[in-house]
């Protein structure tokens, strides 16, 4: 049967009716059960040796269209949908969109094993399965709610294993049931993404309305939510909790399945590598090592050997983001690991005995990117600028001792998801003009280069960028209320709400541009700024950041004089579905995290790809789009990582004779204006206020009068519309450089060394 018939008679079988009566759903449920037999049929990738990437998060996103387009289904089953009276586009949103994950580092985490399995290399996730999530973010007097973010049902890309596994912490054990959702290759074999979940898992325990839940209650908490509340000290070792689960779960599976492919586990480095993404997996080394010692291995040789086999890749340089947790917790949760680690400590204290290269500090904590540098055999960065910045000053006493460990990677976005899949005009375009190699080679997106003056071609790439808006319009008028010109200019900021990356020197603007509009300074086009991104329910600052922009997007939206000429308009519950929409429609991506604090960045990729041009530091992966698309491609503004490394290092920084200058101090005081205060909480609003003036800690205001400028010179050059396009056709020739297939060969090539031993 072609795939027509196929489905036509599994429509049959299972709602017992055609498939043109069948509403959205329902053929949401067939085609789940359609590509689940397909990824079924396929071989996963194996080999003697095999790639554990552990993370304690894969923003996986919604999954049907993408494996269609792995699967080499996608085209056929759209032309079956289109028939039927639908569209795949119709079907995805009957999908729920997996809640394991946040940002970057989980998205990171889902486009390697998507190239992993592309590229043949025999490699699966590790992670947990969140019943609800980071939260769905509802927005409510001009407020960010957290509410639970349910997403796990009957019908699922989860298959249950049946494996179970037994974790044991201090004064209980429980039971881990082991998930598995499949991870299709492009054209190729394919991976699996380990989920473990606590079986006794309680989902009563959440309230209605909101996220709150019992964290001392263990046993029924583990796996409810992804980055609980760490503001308390139940929160934080409901942290440890998880983490410790993890780490056990991973550490029990890879011994597992090496002694199944015949390890004997003294050559267990010849059998499994692990990815160590971030710290949070980090007490999987300890773990790993007792576990050998519980299998008779000396404890010279299971360091030996578990150091041979873990890498680390580091992911920031902000202080609180590398996790310290006192010793206390640790025993509190695990205590059958604390003797492994004091003795891991001890070690590399006869060895190196300066305190910074201590892994339990004199407060007792311990330093868990200090266990995986001492005890792993690799160290990466993910940008050449961050990496350059740990081995010369965040982690320089490490490089000095261990200066073979360190190397950078680069970041990577998978091409399949960021443009075959969301941007499908593009890509066909993309394919009529240079084949469809650049689908597993995107170093041949250069080929575009050859069109850089054809005028034709340009005017086809800008009218692809207005389909794209146009479909972008219609979902902020559904999701914000707010009626977004197409014809606008798109300035387009969407990711984590972080005062390091920024988002209030983008509201700065807006204020001003607001402020210009009124004093009858009209701009030449409409500009539509779309904000998106969730602040973690502690973090207020990120909070009343949030809170300004809605207040402003009302007031803009309210204003007869202003709303023709500017929109705002903040994304509710932004998520990787919202992503797809929104960064094929952007014409200026805001990259505009403060130099040096962005370790790579993923976003800023995807935008390029898509023909946005960057406006943004000199910071992350920032560095080396600027070296690729040259710097009359990307407008770039602000001091330098050096001067900002200096300042913090001098502790000199003071924002109130940059607040002093008209055109800054002006600004922010619109923040606690009538007009705003108004609108919003006044309490919100002041502590913002006053959070830019006497600390910024993340040095906005320095920054502001450069972004201005640079801004608007965006919006002049827009307007030579042929040159604007020759842009956009340059960023996206040279993005080929960011897929993620390059990225995982590099670590593959360097780290895991993987490739040659795989069967087919």
């Amino acid at each position: 049967m072609n795939c027509a018939e196929q489905l036509n008679s599994l429509v049959r079988k299972r709602w017992g009716k055609a498939s043109a009566a069948c509403d959205a759903h329902q053929l949401y449920t067939v085609l789940l059960d359609f590509c689940k037999a397909a990824m079924g049929r396929q071989t996963h990738n194996s080999g003697k040796k095999k790639l554990y990437y552990l993370s304690m998060e894969f923003l996986v996103g919604r999954l049907l269209a993408g494996n269609l387009l792995n699967l080499g289904l996608y085209d056929d089953v759209d032309a079956w949908l289109r028939e039927n009276g639908s569209s795949l586009a119709d079907i995805e949103a009957s999908e729920p969109e997996p809640s394991l994950g946040n940002g970057g580092l989980g998205r990171l985490a889902a486009c390697y094993l998507d190239s992993c399995a592309t590229l043949g290399l025999p490699a699966d996730g590790i992670c947990l399965c969140y019943h609800f999530g980071l939260f769905r973010q509802a927005f409510e007097d001009h407020k960010q709610h957290a509410l639970r973010n349910p997403w796990i049902e009957s019908d699922s890309w989860l298959e249950d294993t049946g494996r179970r596994y037994a974790v044991q912490f201090a004064d209980t054990q429980v039971e881990a049931a082991l998930y598995d959702v499949d991870v299709p290759g492009y054209q190729n074999g394919s991976g699996r993404l380990h989920l473990f979940d606590l079986a006794t898992t309680d989902e009563s325990l959440v309230e209605k309305d909101g996220i709150g839940f019992d964290k001392t209650a263990i046993t029924k908490n583990l796996t409810l939510f992804l980055y609980p509340d760490d503001s308390g000290r139940d929160g934080r070792l409901l942290r440890v909790y998880q983490e410790y689960f993890m780490a056990s779960c991973a550490a029990q599976l890879i011994l597992e399945e090496a002694e199944a492919r015949g390890s004997n586990l003294h050559d267990l480095a010849d059998y499994a590598v692990v990815q160590i993404n971030d710290t949070h997996p980090s007490m999987v080394i300890p773990e790993l090592i007792r576990l050998l010692m519980q299998r008779g291995l000396e404890i010279d040789e299971a360091i030996a050997i578990v150091e041979s086999l873990c890498a680390f890749t580091n992911h920031t340089i902000l202080a609180e983001a590398l996790e310290k947790w006192p010793m206390e917790y640790i025993g509190e949760v695990a205590p059958q690991i604390v003797p492994v680690l004091w003795e891991l400590d001890l070690r590399a204290k006869e060895k190196y005995p300066a305190p910074p290269l201590a892994i339990i500090d004199e407060d007792n904590r311990v330093h868990m990117a200090h266990i995986d540098i001492h005890y792993g055999f690799s160290v990466n960065g993910v940008a050449a600028l961050h990496t350059g910045i740990l081995e010369k000053s965040e982690l320089a006493d490490f490089y000095k001792i261990y200066p073979e460990k360190f190397g950078n990677k680069t970041n990577g976005v998978t091409f399949r998801r960021w443009l075959l899949a969301c941007n499908r005009p593009l890509a066909a375009l993309i394919e009529e003009l240079i084949g469809p190699g650049f689908k597993t080679d995107a170093t041949q997106l250069e080929k575009l280069l050859d069109y850089k003056k054809d005028a034709a071609v340009l005017r086809r790439l800008d009218a692809i960028k207005q389909e794209n808006k146009q479909r972008l319009a219609a979902f902020l008028q559904e999701n914000t209320g707010v009626a977004v010109d197409p014809g606008a200019v798109f300035d387009i900021q969407v990711k984590r709400l972080h005062e390091y990356k920024r988002q209030q020197l983008n509201l700065l603007w807006v204020i001003r541009q607001y402020l210009a509009i009124k004093a009858g300074r009209l701009p030449k086009r409409s500009i539509a700024v779309v904000l998106g991104g969730k602040a973690a329910p502690a973090y207020v600052t990120a909070q009343d950041i949030i809170h300004l922009a809605l207040c402003l997007q009302q007031l803009i939206d309210s204003d007869a004089a202003v709303r023709p000429h500017l929109q705002l308009a903040m994304i509710e519950n932004y998520n990787v579905s919202a992503a797809e929409l929104a960064i094929p429609a952007c014409d200026i991506s805001e990259q505009i995290s403060l130099a040096s604090k962005e370790a790579s960045g993923t976003g800023n990729m995807k935008f390029m790809l898509n023909g946005a041009v960057t406006l943004g530091t000199m910071d992350g992966a920032n560095v080396e789009i600027a070296q690729l698309v040259g710097r009359e491609n990307i407008y770039i503004f602000g001091e330098s990582s050096d001067k900002v490394i200096a300042r913090y290092k001098a502790e000199d920084y003071d924002p109130l004779p940059y607040y002093a200058i008209d055109d800054i101090g002006r600004l922010v005081d619109f923040i606690v204006s009538r007009e705003l205060i108004a609108i919003g909480d006044r309490a919100c609003l002041a502590r913002l206020h006053r959070e830019l003036i006497a600390k910024d800690w993340f040095m906005t205001l320095p920054d502001a009068q450069s972004y201005f400028a640079a801004r608007d010179r965006m919006l002049a050059d827009y307007e030579d519309r042929p040159a604007w396009a020759a842009k956009m056709l340059v960023n996206i020739a040279k993005a080929g450089f960011f897929s993620s297939d390059r990225a995982v060969a590099e670590y593959d090539r360097d780290i895991w060394r993987l490739s040659g031993q795989n069967s087919p």
